[in-house]
């Protein structure tokens, strides 16, 4: 038998829209394509439930892009709900950060209208003041209720339907962030998750419930669970969702892992933060959240007659039917990635993959067991040219107990393969193990890939996750750097063939990876922070104070800053690198980029930079995703000698 040919770029990333936020609405199931052939415009598909053969109907063709820029990383662009037989939909628009409505029946009405005036956005969505987005609608008083961030805080709104031209109308002004709203079935309360500086949202956040007058104002809002910043013990609350009754659930890690909590007493808003009114019936060590970068993601959904929920353990994700008395059942289906679940009258749609299955939308019949899968992209690998995760635990940062993905080359493991290693963004993210055409690439083309959940990655409790509490550019850089010594030792790998590269965080792990370890011998770097003092004076709101707690207090701890910042380190990288940088981005700023490459340059370091005028802090045209991996492999095959 042949070898199968090595997977190309354009194949791997030139054609793979992106699935999200699928959602049930009736006997319709409705879901959001990011299309990198478009540039990364997102649109909105419908079709029916349950039947992946009949072709979906474009709601919003182009030009119109659904997107939400709120905190930089957006999520949530559009809101649906079923009215009668009309779907009634209401989306941000990214061509003029705009708020549209439309309805559909089968056909669209004739024409979208502008809830917001395009003049009043622009004011309110001036450079660094955020967008509207991650709204829900209202549909007893007509109106959408979402979250504006503007003059350095986040704002509950509303928008009242069929009405155009107007500014959302401010119901509530956090402190400082907001998001997530939840209305009950009733309409009479809304729950939403604050959280303040200098704490991220899956840090310290609070669950907040308030009861809604008939005027439509909200009453006085009480906190029900989570913490503040200042609190003895931190605690991270996550998607509130009320149930038929009158039941608020959510998620939140006082016990070191993301468990949902069920609202004991419930049905008043009036409820005073006390852990006495909340139940737990289903302790587990295993997580039912993720870190709240962006609006829309759900793991846990009501099906009609049980709760259903996503939930990771090491790595792993399965779905789970969840009782009142405390029983959790898995829900048989063959997908280990999930994300974004909903359900409805004993159906549930999901985006899910596995290890030889890519991304898509899941269907699932609850009652009786049936499942289709319908994947973003057309299969491209036969299973036999497909290289499967294997879990690798190996001896990480202080010695303890650290997680990886590792995949072998498609020719086998052998002490000559070369190897890549992954450092995920975030940094809490997490290496996930649905089929990545991405890895492939490699696999395909004889190396191994290890994709590193260091300390400080989600699915794995809150202790994994503050392993990197000031930590950032150590324990994150001893843990890749151990992963790949544990493959070379176990020759799986060869010591002068080891590359690396990330994005964003990643690529500052993969810069300081290069500084202060003798590790790797090539690297690739986008839009990677480079200096830690210019990021935490430059960054945008949302991360403003997150290297307080991954780095230390700014700037009364600038030392940290300084010792780990790979731009005042770069006399200590001996070995070549290749950046990637959007010249839109408000996150890393590309003169960091610009800095290090000189840095470089001046010690005669072999440095490449690719720069893309319309792109931002990640990558969002399939033509800018397939030129940086080719340039990549091109760059690491050169200074490898392969």
């Amino acid at each position: 038998m042949s070898r199968p040919q090595p997977l190309s770029a354009r194949t791997a990333l030139g054609r793979s829209p992106a699935f999200k936020e699928p959602r049930l609405l009736g006997n319709w199931v409705l879901w959001l394509e990011q299309r990198p052939q478009e540039k990364g415009r997102t649109t909105a598909l419908i079709r029916p439930w349950g039947q992946p053969d009949i072709t979906p109907q474009e709601l919003t063709p182009a030009p119109t892009n659904l997107r939400c820029r709120i905190h930089e990383y957006g999520g949530g662009p559009l809101s649906a709900a079923a009215n009668g037989d009309e779907l009634l939909l209401i989306w941000v628009d990214d061509q003029d950060r705009c708020l549209w409505q439309q309805s559909w029946q089968g056909l669209l009405s004739p024409q979208p209208t502008a809830l917001t005036a395009a003049s009043a956005l622009t004011r309110l969505t001036a450079p660094g003041t955020g967008s509207l987005g991650g709204g829900v609608i209202d549909l007893q008083r007509q109106r959408w209720l979402g979250v504006l961030e503007r003059d350095g805080r986040d704002h509950l709104v509303s928008a009242a339907l069929n009405r155009s031209d107007q500014e959302p109308l401010v119901l509530h002004s956090a402190a400082d962030f907001a998001g997530y709203p939840a209305i009950s079935a009733d309409a009479q309360q809304l729950a939403w998750v604050e959280w303040q500086q200098p704490a991220m949202p899956w840090d310290a956040s609070e669950l907040h419930c308030a009861s809604i007058d008939t005027q439509g104002q909200l009453g006085n809002h009480h906190t029900l669970a989570g913490s503040r910043p200042s609190a003895k013990k931190r605690i991270s609350v996550f998607q509130p969702l009320w149930l038929p009754d009158g039941t608020l659930v959510a998620a939140e890690d006082s016990s070191g892992w993301w468990n949902l909590l069920r609202q004991a007493n419930h049905g008043s808003a009036s409820a005073s933060d006390n852990d006495q009114n909340w139940a737990r019936p289903w302790p587990m060590q295993a997580e039912t959240a993720m870190p709240q970068w962006v609006f829309g993601m759900r793991t846990t959904a009501w099906d009609g007659t049980h709760l259903l929920a996503a939930i990771c353990t090491e790595g792993r994700w399965q779905l789970t039917r969840l009782s009142s008395d405390g029983g959790t059942s898995p829900v048989a289906q063959p997908f280990d990635d999930l994300a974004d679940l909903d359900a409805d009258a004993g159906r549930a749609v999901a985006i899910a993959s596995n290890n030889s299955i890519g991304q898509g939308l899941l269907e699932l019949d609850l009652h009786s067991g049936t499942w289709w899968h319908t994947p973003a992209t057309e299969a491209v690998l036969e299973p036999d040219a497909i290289s499967t995760a294997e879990p690798l635990w190996f001896e990480g940062a202080n010695g303890q107990r650290t997680h990886a993905w590792y995949y072998p080359p498609n020719a086998g493991a052998n002490q000559e393969a070369p190897l890549l290693v992954k450092s995920h963004s975030g940094p809490t993210a997490m290496a996930r193990r649905g089929l990545n055409l991405g890895i492939q690439f490699w696999t395909s083309r004889g190396w191994g890939v290890v994709d590193v959940n260091y300390g400080g990655s989600t699915g794995f409790g809150r202790s994994y996750r503050e392993r990197l509490n000031n930590g950032w550019g150590v324990v994150d850089v001893q843990d890749c750097a151990a992963a790949a010594t544990t493959l070379v030792q176990a020759g799986k790998a060869h010591p002068e063939r080891i590359a690396i590269e990330g994005g964003s965080a990643g690529g500052f792990t993969t810069l300081a990876c290069l500084c202060f370890t003798d590790v790797f011998r090539v690297g690739a770097c986008r839009y990677a922070v480079s200096d830690l003092s210019a990021l935490a004076k430059e960054t945008h709101r949302f991360e403003a104070r997150y290297l307080d707690t991954l780095v230390g207090r700014w700037p009364q701890e600038q030392s940290h800053y300084e010792e780990r910042s790979p731009l005042q380190h770069a006399d200590r990288i001996r070995c070549p690198v290749i950046f990637f940088q959007g010249l839109q981005d408000k996150v890393v700023v590309p003169e960091q980029t610009e800095r290090m490459a000189a840095a470089l340059r001046a010690k005669g370091i072999p440095v490449d930079v690719q720069t893309f005028a319309e792109e931002g802090h990640g990558f969002r045209d399939s033509a800018v995703k397939v030129q940086v991996l080719e340039a990549t492999e091109t760059f690491f095959r050169h200074h490898l000698g392969l």
